[in-house]
């Protein structure tokens, strides 16, 4: 394969600041046009959604602990209207609603937090959140209509009752977002700026969704841009669209014309061209909102696997973000007792989605366990918290060689960032549904300002999303490069890497070199240091936790209060990785955990006939009802799914496979899921009553002609049945508890 080159190009501009908050509104937080600030330094942040509405309030506190321990140091949550005031005039700000609390746990937790206002939401409510009364009003909705933004006030009034005193200059309060894929008001968002300052909120940056071609008040608020991998916005026999393929490839171009666009054809909202883009609006790329997963509807059920969710973040990140955001990071469910309010064809969107179930396939899930795409995203984030304010003053260069369109599957995708004498080569070589071949022999060249950094020849496989240093300094020697990923950086200036799956780690050093296991030595006159190479195999057991403690622990991995804590069902192992070796600490048990079990399970009514159809809505193919359901799922009974015991959590694991199920208590309908090929889990203890031999579990069918959409795993097993698909493989039980050491004492 012959050489593939890259030649460094400074920025075209100087750096400027941009006074586009609320002068005096935050001591620690800045922007200019290339890049934020915190503390006077260069920062790229990297936040995750999570609402804290759909997250039990006994849960925040581990839930942020988790989305901290995977490299979030920005907490974004909508406020979602029809949450909070289903009734007009009887807003509550209590239990899981009081997102005072939630400010300052996130305060607490020295997590900085964007408020993303609407008051129109999406996030997949009905309505786009806003309350029935308000939907129903005879108003123009989201524009400057003297009714409508009377309802409004009152509404920021309310947040502002609440919230105001959380703002100011020593506020974790860093952000609030205007509105939510508003495309063709920019006067309307200055009107909802005004309103909410009114209402005494106040941030050093106002933010707003960008894409789709949005028409934005210069200067006024930060445009946010998207990248999803897939979505559920197209319909079931679509296939893989080419705003979803883009995202594979390093580009300068930011915009995402297909997020939402389903919602945004059914408004009828004209595209306008965009006066956002960067160079424009000179305000620094925000990749704010990354596909952290993917919600399941009815029409179709994305199952996005831990890379393809990576693989989106590198690009961009080789790109030149400047910001990466989550949606979501942390699922969920939405809240009981006040109707239905998902997104469904009943209230006039183009999507069914599950009642309760909003578990995203999030990073962490809603019943609070992390998945693959928390270790791979986790290992990014530690690069930026290591690395993050040097690459924000590293413009983003691609190579001279580009794929030719985005089917091209032979094209090396890479990026370089680089300052002119050190910097990051981003390899980006996977995409999901069209598979990529092993690039063999590759050879990379990097033209920096002084000389020229060669790699390889190397094999580059499948699944290779990479971040490999080149030109650092550690202690005064020079490393030119290392054919491994930069992880982090200890205390005592120790380089931490991860090796690549099906690639040599080869690091290219002006020294000595000698290694003893995992720790390699670099000596050179009077000079030395240490590298850390981490195996590929262990890859998704590292964590690099408070002050750049690493570990390595298959079970979820946290520090609070001056200690570090481990989750799981059994004596777990943590290792800690330091220059002078692993240690093993020794860690005491909160309470008795018990190790998964089969549950009982008796079936007490045999599977109905499913129906090919439950009806459409704009083509797409609608959700059963309730009742259809009720008449026509088998049941099951679970004879005994234990009772609550203090310092542990009850995960019941359901492996299923069929159209949707319920779980019920006593009947009653408590949490459901559409069937995509993956278990279902359920934290019992944020489910009332959820004990003893109280449960069951309902499964519908699915039919062999049902217009769904299922992932590849998932199609398989419904074309391997000729018959409608239902069965209910497995019920396990876990009792979590967590593990602990002191800080202190590690050494």
């Amino acid at each position: 394969m012959p050489e593939l080159s890259i030649r460094f190009r400074d920025w075209e501009e100087p750096a400027g600041r941009l006074p586009m908050g609320d002068a005096g509104a935050h001591h620690r937080v800045g922007l200019t046009s290339r890049h934020l600030l915190r503390d006077g330094r260069p920062w790229i942040p990297v936040s995750g959604e999570i609402h804290y509405s759909r997250v039990p309030r006994e849960r925040w506190r581990e839930r942020l602990l988790l989305m901290r321990s995977g490299g979030i140091d920005v907490v974004s949550t909508y406020l979602i209207w029809i949450h909070h005031e289903p009734v007009q005039g009887q807003a509550r700000f209590d239990g899981d609603l009081d997102v005072a609390e939630f400010v300052r746990l996130c305060a607490e937790l020295d997590l900085h937090v964007v408020l993303r206002l609407g008051p129109w939401v999406h996030g997949e409510t009905r309505n786009g959140g806003f309350p029935d009364w308000v939907q129903q009003a005879p108003v123009r909705h989201r524009t400057d209509d003297p009714g409508y933004l009377e309802l409004v006030s009152a509404w920021f009034q309310r947040l502002g009752k609440e919230l105001a005193g959380l703002c100011g200059p020593d506020s974790p309060v860093i952000g609030l977002q205007l509105e939510n894929e508003l495309y063709t008001e920019p006067g309307h968002l200055l009107t909802l700026k005004r309103l909410a300052r009114e209402a005494g909120l106040s941030a050093p940056i106002w933010t707003a969704t960008a894409w789709g071609g949005a028409d934005l008040p210069a200067h006024e608020v930060f445009p946010l841009w998207a990248g999803y991998g897939d979505g559920f916005w197209v319909d079931a026999a679509d296939g893989w669209a080419p705003n979803f393929r883009a995202h594979f490839f390093f580009s300068h171009e930011w915009d995402d014309p297909g997020v939402g666009a389903d919602v945004r054809d059914l408004q009828a909202l004209e595209q306008t061209s965009t006066a956002s883009e960067p160079g424009v609006s000179g305000f620094p790329p925000a990749t704010c909102e990354l596909g952290g997963g993917m919600a399941s509807t009815y029409h179709r059920r994305i199952v996005p696997a831990a890379e393809d969710i990576a693989a989106v973040a590198n690009a961009k990140l080789g790109s030149g973000s400047m910001w990466q955001g989550y949606y979501m990071y942390a699922g969920g469910l939405n809240p009981a007792g006040i109707g239905p309010v998902q997104e469904s064809h009943a209230t006039g969107y183009p999507n069914d989605l599950p009642v309760s179930d909003y578990d995203f396939h999030a990073a962490i899930g809603a019943a609070g366990l992390p998945s693959r795409a928390h270790a791979a995203l986790r290992r990014q984030h530690a690069f930026l918290q290591a690395f993050g304010s040097d690459l924000a003053d590293m413009p983003s260069v691609l190579p001279e060689q580009q794929p030719h369109g985005l089917g091209d599957v032979q094209t090396l995708r890479w990026a370089l960032r680089s300052d002119g004498r050190s910097g990051f080569v981003f390899i980006n070589w996977h995409q999901p549904h069209v598979p990529l071949p092993t690039r063999r022999n590759v050879h990379l060249s990097a033209e920096l300002a002084e000389n020229v950094i060669n790699l390889g020849p190397f094999d580059v496989p499948p699944a290779t999303i990479a971040r490999w240093p080149i030109g650092l300094s550690l202690n005064g020697i020079q490393l030119r490069s290392a054919t491994a990923s930069a992880l982090t950086a200890l205390t005592d200036g120790t380089l931490v890497l991860v090796a690549e799956a099906g690639i040599d780690v080869v690091v290219d050093a002006d020294a000595e070199q000698s290694a003893e296991g995992d720790v390699l030595r670099l000596t050179a006159q009077d000079r030395s240091a240490t590298v850390i190479v981490i195996a590929a195999a262990d890859a998704d057991r590292v964590w690099v936790l408070d002050d750049r403690l690493v570990v390595l622990s298959e079970h979820p991995v946290w520090c609070d209060g001056g200690r570090i804590f481990v989750e799981a069902d059994r004596a777990p192992r943590l290792e800690i990785l330091r220059a002078d070796g692993r240690r093993v600490p020794a860690l005491s048990a909160l309470a008795e955990a018990e190790r998964a079990r089969a549950v009982q399970v008796s079936q007490t009514r045999e599977f109905g006939p499913p129906l090919a159809s439950y009806g459409s809505f704009g083509g797409r193919a609608s959700a059963p009802s309730p009742e259809s359901i009720a008449q026509q799922a088998g049941v099951f009974e679970l004879e005994d799914v234990g009772e609550p015991v203090a310092g542990t959590r009850r995960l019941l694991e359901i492996e299923w496979a069929g159209d949707v199920a319920q779980l019920c208590v006593d009947d009653e309908v408590v949490a459901d899921r559409f069937w995509d090929g993956t278990p279902w889990t359920v934290d019992l203890d944020t489910v009332p009553g959820a004990s003893g031999a109280q449960v069951s579990l309902r499964i519908l069918a699915l039919h062999p002609e049902a217009d769904v959409w299922l992932d590849v795993a998932a199609l398989d097993r419904r074309r391997a049945e000729i018959e409608p698909l239902a069965a209910l493989d497995a019920v396990t039980l876990s009792r979590l508890t967590t593990w602990s050491a002191s800080l202190s004492e590690l050494g």
